[in-house]
């Protein structure tokens, strides 16, 4: 078994805040048991690794994610179900599914091992006066929302692939709105807000979104854009959630070479903006005081929105 290093034991999960402790030796257990054939695969945990999962890296090939939190708990088996049926009609790489774990040892829920993905975390600074990732990213999501008509499953039967209205964030926006007013414009994100929810609703069948469409589920290789990760969000429905990432990533001159090879009418837009403001609004309460990082990201997406 390789030597683990000091920073691969750390507990990552404080005490106390309902979450479970995930910690090298826990993952190790859990990998040793249930997938004999990987017992002794180096661990090295990659660091900052999100909000909604642990990542190890599991030998050179494949890494082991565990939720952090039950709002993940499902990703696993989502994303093993249906990023291999996904994945050979979209024109960016996705995570590809090996196994999923089950709860052992303490930890409660399902895990999962994918194939490792190689590449950075988007930024701006790379790719937000690109047109060709503007383009690109427009070609992603159409051919998502292209993807197998007939195997679109009855929604009755899917929770897990079904998400709330743009409504359904009226309440916390509204009070986001109101804690940011010394940081934002509330007049002007207000005015958003209430014009995002008048916008017509979509007109025609339900087609797939990704659901949790930003910049830091894009993986760049070489200053390229090479993968799209993290489809815990992955749904069926109004697409529009996803136009956040003209507002997480682009430029306002790439936002309109976006918009217009992926063809969002006026109405999808508006109600994009209202997703990115949410979104946007929610990240930056949540973390902004803690992280400067996501304090620059989310301040980013919040000004672009009112912009348009």
């Amino acid at each position: 078994m390789a030597t683990e290093t000091p920073e691969v034991r750390q507990t990552v999960g404080p005490a106390g805040d309902g979450r479970p402790d995930i910690d090298a030796q826990l993952v190790r257990r859990l990998v040793d048991a249930k997938f004999p054939r990987w017992a002794g695969l180096p661990l090295t945990l990659l660091d900052p690794a999100g909000s909604d999962h642990v990542i190890y890296r599991l030998g050179e090939e494949l890494s082991g994610r565990l939720p952090r939190h039950p709002g993940a708990l499902g990703q696993a088996r989502k994303e093993s179900e249906w990023l291999p049926r996904l994945a050979p009609h979209l024109p960016l790489t996705v995570p590809a599914p090996v196994e999923v774990g089950e709860p052992a040892f303490g930890y409660p829920w399902p895990w999962a091992v994918n194939r490792w993905l190689d590449g950075e975390a988007a930024s701006v600074d790379v790719l937000a006066e690109s047109p060709q990732t503007a383009v690109l990213l427009a070609e992603f999501l159409t051919a998502l929302q292209r993807f197998a008509p007939e195997e679109i499953p009855a929604l009755s039967a899917r929770d897990d692939l079904t998400a709330g209205p743009l409504a359904d964030r009226d309440r916390a926006t509204r009070a986001a709105i109101a804690g940011t007013a010394g940081v934002f414009d509330a007049a002007a994100m207000t005015a958003l807000w209430d014009a995002a929810l008048d916008a017509p609703d979509r007109d025609g069948p339900a087609v797939w979104f990704h659901g949790d469409f930003h910049t830091g589920n894009l993986l760049t290789l070489d200053g390229h854009l090479s993968a799209v990760i993290d489809f815990g969000g992955l749904g069926v429905g109004d697409p529009s959630r996803d136009l956040m990432i003209a507002f997480t990533l682009m430029s306002a001159k790439n936002r309109a070479v976006f918009r217009t090879a992926l063809g969002v009418d006026d109405a999808t837009w508006l109600r994009g903006r209202g997703w990115a403001l949410a979104t946007g609004l929610n990240a930056y309460t949540a973390y902004a005081a803690v992280n400067p990082h996501i304090a620059e990201q989310t301040t980013r997406q919040i000004t672009s929105t009112l912009t348009g």
